[in-house]
């Protein structure tokens, strides 16, 4: 059940949030919802992280175990010199 409530806040974060959930289809009211039931919900389960990841960001996961110690730059270069031959 929807319940209305008001809130107070600075005219800028209003104007910009309105325009964030225009821009996303969203309408204000469930961004901020969604928000606020992130924060209960994590509340809830204090065993999680307190970051929640992304699905998005979970299903980028190639499952490639990468050393500690690689030298990345290095790689690169290799990478470049190897592909501009």
């Amino acid at each position: 059940m929807d319940t209305k409530l008001t809130l107070k806040l600075d005219k800028f974060v209003i104007e910009q949030a309105k325009e964030y959930a225009s821009l996303n289809k969203r309408s204000l009211s469930r961004i901020i919802e969604s928000y606020l039931r992130s924060l209960v919900d994590r509340n809830k389960n204090n065993d999680e992280l307190d970051i929640e990841i992304s699905p998005f960001v979970k299903s980028m996961a190639t499952g490639v175990k990468i050393p500690t110690d690689l030298d990345y730059k290095s790689e690169f270069l290799d990478h470049l010199i190897e592909k501009h031959k």
